[in-house]
């Protein structure tokens, strides 16, 4: 027990001490990363939304079984009842279930079609190829650029600036981060070179499998600049736990930076922007 109150002040010592729109993977966390999209708002307000219909239910349900169990024993009823139905009881437990379920079906079906209908056209895309255990990013943009991304290895820290632990955090910090603008529709086109892996980001809402020989697509709009992570969601192989996601989101002018440096020159645009970015804002890691 003092475990759990030592971890829950922990959480709330370091949740204090960090900006409004960030945060990372906190011991007893228990609810969603705080949303960078408008689609994971709506996710998150849908399972507040749910949690008023199945609290109330897992109630009555419990305490209808501790009646039950009660008033029903064999030695309080020696004589059970012969009762074989009761057309009130059925008219009230065909007809409630009906209504909860359909005051669940609406938003959740508005929820669906928000999640494959964006509202905009994509301005920027990029191709995201999963290989075990690591992630190949191509923008489509005009001089394409591509590259790999892998889960940072303990010994590459210091030559990527990457040592500080909280920023980049150990199992889901990568060697080289998606990079994309912020406030600008993004669509990702997922595919798979070997197995069947998935692209999830759970801040951006997102989760879409990548398939060999198939193109799934997904997107997201970024509203809040900082560093997010997420990570494979299908299991494919021996490493699975080690294929980390990571999406830097920064400033139009940021971006516009970084891409004509990192045509010719990938490491040192990210460490440009790192200094920029880490220096100036000192956003924090958006964990999975």
């Amino acid at each position: 027990m003092k475990k759990i109150f030592a971890g829950a002040g922990a959480a709330a010592a370091y949740l204090a001490g960090v900006p409004a729109h960030a945060a990372q993977p906190v011991e007893w966390q228990m609810t969603f990363q705080p949303p960078a999209t408008g689609i994971m708002r709506q996710i998150a307000w849908f399972e507040h939304y749910t949690l008023w219909f199945i609290v109330p239910i897992t109630i009555l349900v419990l305490v209808l079984l501790a009646y039950c169990i009660v008033r029903f024993r064999a030695s309080a009823n020696p004589t059970p009842s012969r009762t074989s139905h009761n057309t009130l009881i059925e008219v009230i437990w065909t007809v409630g279930p009906v209504v909860v379920l359909l005051f669940i079906a609406v938003p959740s079906f508005q929820l669906l079609t928000a999640q494959y209908t964006p509202n905009e056209e994509a301005k920027l895309t990029v191709k995201a190829t999963a290989n075990q255990w690591n992630w190949d990013y191509e923008y489509q943009v005009d001089k394409p650029l591509s590259f790999n991304s892998a889960i940072l290895e303990e010994g590459d820290r210091a030559g990527l600036g990457k040592q500080d632990k909280a920023l980049y955090p150990r199992l889901l910090a990568v060697d080289h981060e998606m990079v994309v603008p912020v406030n600008t529709m993004t669509r990702v086109l997922v595919t798979a070179a070997d197995v069947i892996h998935s692209f999830a980001m759970p801040a951006f809402g997102i989760k879409m499998d990548a398939v060999p020989g198939r193109i799934n697509e997904t997107w997201f709009k970024a509203e809040k600049e900082g560093l997010y992570y997420g990570q494979c969601s299908q299991l494919c192989g021996k490493d699975h736990a080690f294929m980390p996601i990571a999406i830097r989101v920064v400033s139009e002018k940021q971006y516009e930076t970084w891409l004509a440096a990192a045509k010719t020159d990938l490491p040192g645009a990210n460490k440009a922007l790192m200094a920029e970015v880490d220096g100036t804002n000192k956003v924090a890691a958006a964990g999975n």
